[in-house]
């Protein structure tokens, strides 16, 4: 399926489609959500409620963030009762791609206090959901694969120099495995007066948490999401508000590795359009 263009509304016979299923009326507004980077998004203007249609992409396969609507669709439903997810409504097929439907969540995406963010992700991590995704990674030789696959996808000079910078510290897969959201970034955090609402959820993993904590934490993904990294004190506010002194340690030992992983994402971002990257690379590449 070839990327669709920037379209003020979903393809007619979708829409078609949603009124059939009585998810939309006749005549549906519509406006683009340009939050996403990979996906089209929709606000649906209702009455009494908005909605959310989210059209997956099936152009590029990314090789860190999956891009999986059953995946969303489980993890909506699983999230469904802890208030801090948006309200799944449906899913389905449209050609080769798929799409969910899910009630709108008020606020603007994540920029300031992180001890919220903190507290949020312990909340995730901590709670007893059974949903079947995908093991994540877990422990420094898992990292190191996962980096090593990226670079092979990699072309440029940069590739080499990625290569000799990749740590040495050897840290054990954890038993503590949880539920991750594996794409916490500021854009996927929204912020209401009733408190913070994780959304995107096509990338969860059954893993390590210290992967959402780098995710987070991400000087790249923050200069992306939010324009500008974390400072040393929200950082030490975030993982403080985290509260689990024993999963804050293993991060620490895990970072330059995060960090590394991250730094090939960036060149293989770069590489294939994305020239907004460059700038994450030199973040995560000073961390190393």
């Amino acid at each position: 399926m070839e990327p669709l263009p920037d379209l003020p509304a979903p393809p007619r016979d979708l829409v078609d489609h949603l009124h059939a299923q009585r998810l939309v009326n006749a005549h549906p507004r519509f406006e683009t959500l340009y939050g996403g980077r990979t996906n089209k998004v929709w606000k649906v203007k209702g009455r009494d409620s908005d909605k959310v249609l989210k059209l997956y992409s099936t152009a590029l396969r990314n090789p860190l963030f999956r891009n999986d609507a059953e995946l969303e669709a489980l993890c909506l439903k699983a999230l469904g009762t802890t208030g801090f997810v948006p309200r799944l409504r449906a899913t389905g097929q449209y050609k080769e791609a798929r799409w969910v439907f899910y009630d709108h969540a008020p606020g603007a995406p994540w920029r300031q206090d992180s001890a919220q963010v903190g507290a949020l992700l312990r909340k995730l991590h901590t709670l007893p959901i059974a949903v079947q995704a995908p093991a994540g990674c877990n422990g420094s030789a898992d990292l190191r694969a996962h980096g090593k696959r990226i670079l092979q996808g990699c072309t440029s000079n940069g590739r080499d120099k990625l290569a000799d910078l990749q740590p040495s510290n050897s840290v054990a897969p954890t038993q503590q495995t949880c539920l991750i959201h594996g794409d916490p970034v500021a854009g996927n955090i929204l912020v209401a007066t009733g408190g913070l609402t994780l959304i995107d959820w096509q990338c969860p993993a059954l893993g390590d948490p210290c992967e959402d904590l780098a995710l987070f934490l991400s000087p790249a993904m923050q200069q992306l999401y939010r324009g500008s990294p974390l400072s040393k004190k929200e950082e030490d506010q975030f993982l403080s508000a985290y509260g689990r002194p024993e999963i804050v340690a293993r991060y620490e030992q895990l970072r330059p590795w995060y960090a590394w992983r991250m730094a090939t994402y960036c060149l293989w971002r770069a590489e294939n359009g994305a020239p907004d990257y460059a700038t994450g690379l030199n973040l995560e590449t000073a961390i190393l």
